[in-house]
């Protein structure tokens, strides 16, 4: 595939929009992840509130993506996709100027944020609308390399607030989320006959397929994985190495960076190899990561403080090499869910974005909710990533049940590998 074929194929500039729509969405998304240390020490949040706080934004986010993408097959992605980014850039500006009194303003500002997360349901039907079903899966790769826009987040955002304040963040944030949704009304562009409305009915009819609950629960353990752990991750290397909150978020911004960037070759494997054997192989090295994971022990204390970067303990380096595996093989299995998912619904890829991006961002939710009760009821760690490893062992054990199904009636029809 050369790079001239995305070109021809379909409208690139729209392709263009959907990746920065998507990025800058995701970065407001998961912005309290990185942030909530600075947050919490102003208002002496325990640590298993502040893992369900940076959970809310998630769970908002899976909740909005079903009425986002009706609204989109309705109005149109690119008049949705402008309410949402103006909506989101209005909160984060409000709070900015007006702060966070307390717990209660933290949650509705993260159900906010969750239109973010929702954008998922608009960028990626938007661009794949475009684009005929050979190139489906590093399409959707591109546009969904948008959530790059957590490593941003965990790069830049500690350091803003030492030196600005958390608030001075979302101002930070402003400025390019605005720069974004000027140029995306300017040159994004709907898919001819892409707005039509669909009743709710079809919702329901589409969740009585057994291939739709099928997919949603790949994309629960694999886009689940990568958006619970690029929001929870900051809270944990603060708590299981002591690090401090500038040096967690260098740490998880490693670990993101595979994720997002990796999403496209993820798809474009897929595209090569077939994404049932791809993502089979994934969700194995995902289980081995998580199981690792849950068996490390907690880093020594320093005197004072938190461990600055340089000088963590070689236990906290070890953990950021298994989450970096663990998050690059998520990251091309989302590639992997979204070259597959077009063949089996090419003509209900709106509604079946939405549905599957309900079940990732709800995947999410229970990964970071999951990591706090593991945390509250045992004191560590363990029990929340236990359960996640085996969770991706039943998605090889999924795919194996359903590969034949699947090569062999619609896979046989797209004619393209699966």
């Amino acid at each position: 595939m050369k790079l001239s074929e995305l070109k021809q194929s379909g409208h690139w500039p729209t392709l263009l929009s959907a990746f920065l729509y998507f990025d800058i969405s995701f970065m407001a998304w998961v912005s309290l992840g990185p942030l909530m240390a600075y947050i919490a020490r102003e208002m002496n949040i325990p640590i298993e509130q502040k893992l369900t706080l940076v959970a809310i934004p998630v769970l908002s986010g899976a909740i909005l993506r079903i009425p986002l993408g009706i609204l989109a097959d309705t109005i149109g992605s690119k008049l949705t996709g402008a309410l949402g980014q103006s909506i989101v850039a209005a909160a984060c500006a409000a709070v900015w100027l007006f702060g966070l009194r307390n717990p209660t303003d933290v949650a509705f500002f993260g159900a906010v944020l969750g239109l973010g997360g929702a954008s998922f349901a608009v960028a990626l039907p938007q661009a794949s609308r475009w684009y005929p079903p050979r190139l489906q899966g590093v399409v959707m790769g591109i546009a969904g390399a948008g959530n790059m826009g957590v490593v941003l987040d965990t790069l830049f955002a500690p350091s803003i607030a030492e030196h600005f304040g958390w608030r001075g963040v979302y101002a930070a944030l402003l400025v390019p989320m605005l720069a974004i949704l000027a140029f995306y009304i300017f040159v994004v562009k709907d898919a001819p006959g892409s707005i039509k409305r669909i009743p709710l009915a079809k919702y329901g009819e589409l969740l009585l397929d057994p291939d739709s609950r099928w997919f949603m629960f790949f994309y629960f353990v694999t886009f689940g994985g990568f958006v619970g752990l690029a929001s929870a991750l900051p809270l944990y290397f603060v708590s299981q190495f002591h690090a401090t909150p500038v040096a967690a978020g260098l740490m998880v911004s490693m670990i993101v960076f595979f994720g997002s960037t990796f999403r496209p070759v993820g798809g474009a494997i897929a595209d090569r190899i077939g994404g049932v054997k791809s993502l089979s192989a994934m969700f194995m090295v995902v289980a081995a990561c998580y199981f690792a994971v849950a068996m490390l022990p907690v880093g020594p204390a320093p005197a004072t403080g938190g461990w600055p970067l340089l000088a963590l303990p070689p236990i906290a380096w070890l953990a950021v090499l298994l989450f970096s595996m663990g998050a690059l093989c998520l990251g091309m299995g989302n590639g992997a869910v979204f070259q597959l998912l077009p063949q089996r619904f090419r003509n209900e890829v709106g509604v079946m974005t939405g549905l599957v991006g309900f079940a990732g961002g709800l995947g999410g939710f229970f990964l970071a909710k999951a990591l706090a009760t593991s945390k509250g009821v045992t004191g560590g760690f363990m029990a929340g990533f236990l359960f996640f490893a085996v969770l991706a062992l039943l998605g090889v054990a999924g795919l194996t049940f359903v590969k034949r199904r699947w090569r062999t009636t619609w896979g046989a029809v797209s004619g393209a590998r699966i």
